[in-house]
């Protein structure tokens, strides 16, 4: 069992920056595909940006497309989402899930698919 622990969140003015980290609290991540998603106060989760055990094969919802970035160092078994120009739209608990043993460049987008999920993490965007 893999248990996930997302960081980094916080509370910042729209514009600025922050950047996510998940790692497993044991076991490690390499071959483990990763996914963000995010939950705001009275909406469902939804997908965010995913990346494949190998780092390749991101995929990124349309409306964080161009501003946010997925990465992941398997050296230090993290993953990353680095959050660029954030809007207020962006608050929201995020969260990180993770499906092992899917081939490479492999992402999945949609909670059913994910094996192991974090606490998650609030971000807060103010206007």
């Amino acid at each position: 069992q893999v248990h996930l622990v997302e960081s980094g969140g916080g509370l910042v003015q729209a514009g600025a920056s922050l950047s996510l980290s998940c790692a497993p609290s044991g076991g490690i991540f390499i071959s483990n595909a990763v996914t963000w998603f995010r939950q705001a106060p009275g909406k469902e989760r939804e997908f965010v940006a995913g990346i494949s055990w190998t780092g390749g094969g991101a995929r990124y919802a349309d409306y964080v497309k161009g501003r946010f970035t997925i990465s992941r160092d398997n050296a230090r078994n993290t993953v990353y989402l680095q959050m660029d120009n954030l809007k207020p739209e962006d608050a929201a608990v995020y969260y990180c899930a993770a499906t092992p043993r899917l081939p490479a460049g492999v992402v999945h987008t949609t909670e059913s698919e994910m094996d192991y999920w974090g606490q998650g993490t609030q971000v807060t965007v103010s206007s």
